[in-house]
């Protein structure tokens, strides 16, 4: 089981970036991947919760979106929305938020509302339900998306979820105390933010991928670590759980004839 794709890659890499003790706020698609990835493999305690209210889940196979029944079936409670983001998210109680995104920029703000001016769209994106709050909210802000000069761009076309601003300050500005993002991770490499600008830099490069294959997909004159490393390889433990879980969540998903 030598053989991995470049997604396989980023979806490893993500979970591994999670601990036993996070309380994770998770978002649908490939950070729901990434994040009971994590559960079934080296963290089975983390506490995982989604925006519809359920706290603690446990779902067999990755969910269609919050409102899944599967995920009211395993979790452990269900509670209001409302708590959910008053009690929990903003009172403090969430370690990690982990967010997709359409668009990202240099400092980590995140659009998932629209694709060109937003009166006249090119592209009318699905919006940004509670990610705006967790990525405010939440202690710390993993990101995880397909790397593309679309996706990662010079500057988002509309700021639906804070990173750190359009120039790095404004979130401290904004009096925000939370991370903010602390991790990006793509198909191609690993992001962090530079500790003195909070531009995001490449700090590890997966398996395959070359700083030129990274500049040449990325929207800016990206930058490199110093000391830069190479993301350790899937392991075949973790190709096996990732790998059934997708079989287990096709078959359950699968459109009848």
């Amino acid at each position: 089981m030598s053989d991995y794709t470049p997604t396989e890659v980023m979806t490893v890499s993500a979970a591994r970036a999670l601990s036993n003790d996070d309380v994770c706020f998770v978002g649908i698609g490939a950070p729901s991947a990434a994040c009971n990835l994590a559960r079934l493999t080296h963290a089975p305690d983390i506490t995982l919760i989604y925006e519809s209210g359920t706290i603690g889940t446990r779902p067999d196979v990755l969910p269609l979106s919050i409102g899944d029944g599967e995920l009211a079936e395993t979790s452990l409670t269900t509670v209001a929305v409302p708590e959910i983001f008053r009690y929990w998210l903003q009172g403090g109680r969430i370690t990690v938020g982990f967010l997709g995104a359409a668009q990202m920029d240099r400092y980590g703000n995140i659009n998932t509302t629209v694709i060109g001016p937003y009166g006249a769209p090119a592209v009318r994106l699905p919006g940004g339900g509670g990610a705006p709050e967790i990525a405010s909210s939440c202690g710390r802000v993993f990101i995880t998306m397909r790397h593309s000069p679309r996706a990662l761009v010079e500057r988002v076309d509309f700021v639906t979820s804070l990173g750190f601003g359009v120039t790095g300050t404004e979130r401290a500005a904004l009096g925000i105390a939370t991370r903010g993002p602390a991790l990006a991770i793509t198909d191609l490499c690993v992001m962090e933010p530079d500790p003195e600008t909070n531009e995001l830099v490449v700090t590890s490069l997966h398996p395959g991928a070359t700083r030129a294959g990274v500049a040449e997909a990325t929207g800016w004159d990206v930058r490199f670590a110093a000391a830069l490393g190479e993301t350790a390889p899937p392991t075949e433990p973790e190709l096996a759980t990732l790998r059934d879980l997708h079989r287990r969540t096709n078959a359950a998903h699968a459109v009848s004839p």
